[in-house]
């Protein structure tokens, strides 16, 4: 388990089992030994080997069900704001399930946010997709789309619970080509509490993105709210660059 000297025995143990789960000698969805099974092997008391589990738990490595006991939770997957994948897409690629609900679609008056960024060109309702993505069956983003009604297109027909708003507007003729986006803590509201199952005040990420085609139009406004709990962000960097991933912590 290493130099104990160096760390508590918790955290020891929790590296060592960190290590076993990496490695696959516990697979993903699998229930850890018994804690007494745990703490037997190990030589420690079951305080101590439950301070390493509740370690692991905090990290998104395992969960931990009442009555039930411990199972390794599923492996983390990436995202990268550096891309112009949406967010469902990149966890598509890498094997994750991705369900959309659509929840309202309709004309709308834009919000302050994306209207100051309009000016003159916010006069006329936009056109307002919301969706609701359920990452491996949990429901883990919300996501509200304003579309200037200069680019809504045929994007009213589009079924969005199979299609994309990339590959929407690359069917209407209009390519996405560069984003911008923003990062920003937020807590749940109660209806979005309701949308995505946790209680009113639950930390979650907002990401505002707004999208430019080839000719510098704005095209999209996004809002996404995602779980804090549910969707990490990681960086990786280079020496003149800064990658930004999301990840699915699992759970």
């Amino acid at each position: 388990m290493g130099d104990e000297r160096r760390q508590p025995k918790y955290a020891a143990i929790a590296a060592d089992l960190d290590l076993k789960i990496q490695e696959g000698h516990y697979a993903s969805g699998q229930a850890l030994p018994s804690q007494r099974d745990l703490s037997a092997e190990y030589g420690v008391t079951l305080m101590t080997l439950r301070q390493a589990l509740s370690l692991l738990a905090e990290r998104g490595l395992v969960t931990r069900e009442a009555g039930r006991g411990t199972y390794v939770s599923p492996p983390k997957a990436f995202y990268s704001m550096g891309s112009l994948k949406s967010l469902a897409d990149d966890l598509r690629e890498q094997g994750h399930s991705v369900e959309t609900t659509l929840l309202a679609r309709g004309r709308r008056p834009l919000p302050a946010w994306v209207a100051t960024r309009l000016g003159a060109e916010a006069a006329e309702p936009a056109l307002r997709v919301e969706r609701l993505r359920h990452v491996g069956g949990a429901p883990a983003i919300h996501q509200v789309s304003w579309i200037p009604a200069a680019f809504a297109g045929s994007l009213t027909e589009v079924d969005f619970t199979a299609t994309s708003l990339y590959d929407a507007f690359a069917a209407d003729g209009r390519v996405a080509d560069r984003a911008d986006e923003r990062l920003s803590p937020a807590v749940l509201t109660t209806r979005l509490g309701t949308l995505l199952e946790r209680p009113e005040g639950a930390p979650v990420f907002l990401s505002d993105r707004v999208t430019y085609d080839r000719d510098g139009h704005a095209i999209v406004f996004d809002r996404a709210t995602i779980l804090g709990e549910l969707i990490e962000i990681r960086t990786e960097r280079a020496a003149s660059s800064v990658k930004v991933v999301w990840t699915n912590a699992g759970g």
